[in-house]
């Protein structure tokens, strides 16, 4: 978990490979979706291009499609999912019908003015269609108001570790990799 621009989706990458599980992004499937001009795909642009987030009953579908095949038996790394209080139900529904818990939820925090010039620097380079300026502001603001509270249910659970975002690539997953290795097997 965290804001955009946190760098969820490259230490999920990275934590991927150190353990030798899928990373499953929402966002990695809305945009190959997206690419390839699919419906979901139409569907999805309208509401990244304003900013908005996709309807949690087309996200959690995709979900609960991804958690059910076969490459996640020996694990897998959410990027971007849970992100609302509804889709946290929806997930702990989704992983009993599979008989798996959570073993750990890592939250990369971020300073909002370091976020927003990461995120300037994405759309410039990536030329990603969603990273307009007030689209990324309005996805910081929705972040701080439905998905950081989050953090505190997870962390009821002793599930939640919290690891600072900002530093070198290699630097932030070595502090991600500790800070799995008491809630991991």
């Amino acid at each position: 978990m965290g804001p955009q621009g946190a760098g969820k989706g490259t230490q999920a990458a990275r934590l991927a490979e150190h353990y030798g599980i899928p990373a499953i992004s929402t966002g990695d499937i809305f945009r190959a979706n997206i690419k390839g001009g699919t419906e979901l795909g139409r569907l999805v642009q309208e509401y990244t291009a304003k900013g908005e987030l996709v309807p949690d009953s087309v996200t959690n579908d995709m979900v609960r499609d991804r958690l059910a095949q076969d490459d996640v038996a020996h694990g897998f790394i959410l990027d971007g999912y849970p992100r609302n209080a509804a889709q946290v139900v929806e997930l702990d529904g989704i992983l009993a019908d599979l008989g798996v818990e959570l073993d750990a939820v890592l939250e990369l925090t971020a300073d909002r003015d370091e976020l927003l010039a990461r995120l300037r620097k994405r759309a410039e380079v990536e030329g990603r269609e969603d990273d307009t300026e007030e689209a990324i502001a309005r996805r910081l603001d929705i972040y701080a108001e439905q998905t950081a509270p989050l953090t505190s249910a997870y962390a009821e659970r002793g599930l939640l570790a919290q690891v600072d975002g900002i530093g070198e690539i290699d630097d932030v997953t070595k502090r991600l990799v500790e800070a799995l290795a008491p809630l991991v097997d």
